[in-house]
């Protein structure tokens, strides 16, 4: 027991470490993926077909190839176009358009879901279309865009993991670094997985009460 206490603090301060990225990753893949996800699903509603096509052909192309291609083709591909990323850079972007992606259709989904009648009569007492989001449509489209949203927000914190494939020292990537000097797999990746386990936990948190402040508006 002595010598499992020992590994314990001799392991947590790098995979802490390696937390710290995980983390940083995923507030900015869910920011930058919620910024894309409302951006593409104003284009997919919009009736302009120059608009509406490239986008859906866009969600068509990243949600057809696994996320772990994308990161390779942003990570190892754009360096041949000119366009270098680190590692860290590289699998925040892929993540965000990756979950930008599923989002649009999220955010399509909840503000198709107002009736099309608040629309009209918004726009005949003389307000724009930003206007009508933000103060009708939004308000009420929160009740159910969250809860899949947030679903979507928890699996972007899990495969925040992939980012260790390119070199990002995040969590996982801590973990095979510490087991595979250590060879203490169990140890290690029991630590890993209980850390996940906890991040999970309190996204699901904030979350829920999220959805328990919009339910009871």
């Amino acid at each position: 027991m002595q010598n499992l206490i020992n590994k314990f603090h001799e392991f947590l301060p790098s995979l802490i470490k390696g937390t710290q990225y995980t983390i940083e990753i995923t507030v900015l893949g869910i920011i930058l993926s919620t910024i894309f996800g409302f951006v593409f699903s104003q284009a997919l509603l919009s009736k302009r077909k120059l608009i509406n096509r490239p986008v859906r052909i866009l969600i068509n192309v990243v949600r057809g190839t696994p996320l772990l291609v994308q990161m390779f083709y942003v990570y190892f591909v754009l360096p041949d176009l000119g366009i270098t990323l680190g590692a860290l850079e590289a699998a925040v972007l892929s993540l965000s358009i990756c979950y930008g992606a599923y989002h649009a259709e999220i955010f399509r989904a909840g503000i198709m879901s107002i009736p099309l009648g608040q629309w009209e009569a918004a726009t005949s007492l003389g307000l724009k279309h930003h206007q009508i989001l933000r103060r009708i449509v939004l308000p009420q489209a929160a009740r159910i865009i969250l809860p899949p949203l947030g679903t979507s927000c928890i699996i972007l914190l899990k495969d925040s993991s992939l980012a260790s494939v390119i070199t990002v020292r995040e969590l996982t990537r801590s973990g095979q670094l510490i087991a595979s000097t250590t060879f203490e797999n169990l140890t290690v990746y029991s630590m890993v997985a209980l850390i996940y386990i906890l991040l999970t936990q309190l996204l699901a948190l904030l979350v829920h009460s999220m959805e328990r402040k919009y339910r009871l508006k």
